[in-house]
């Protein structure tokens, strides 16, 4: 599927099955049966139930796709969103 030819979807998982197999449902409404890449496979990133995904899928089967990347809800732990430019350091 990395030969250009794939089709990149998002979705979210719906329910997880076993062999790191994902029912992930597309924004239409379809359901489609999903595996993790190689590369999520080798990082260990973790993939839940209600996660977002970006998944691969080819344009000869539409049923099954590879998911590519887990999208964050949520800032990762000890990011702080800056807050405007800071003053100067007293001296």
């Amino acid at each position: 599927m990395s030969d250009g030819n794939s089709i990149e979807v998002e979705g979210k998982i719906v329910a997880v099955l076993p062999g790191t197999m994902f029912k992930v449902e597309l924004a239409n409404g379809h359901v489609v049966l999903a595996h993790i890449s190689g590369k999520l496979r080798k990082n260990f990133i973790k993939i839940a139930s209600g996660d977002s995904v970006k998944m691969e899928m080819s344009p000869y089967d539409l049923e099954k796709a590879r998911i590519t990347y887990r999208m964050r809800d949520t800032p990762p732990p000890g990011y702080r969103q800056q807050q405007g430019p800071r003053p100067p350091p007293l001296i």
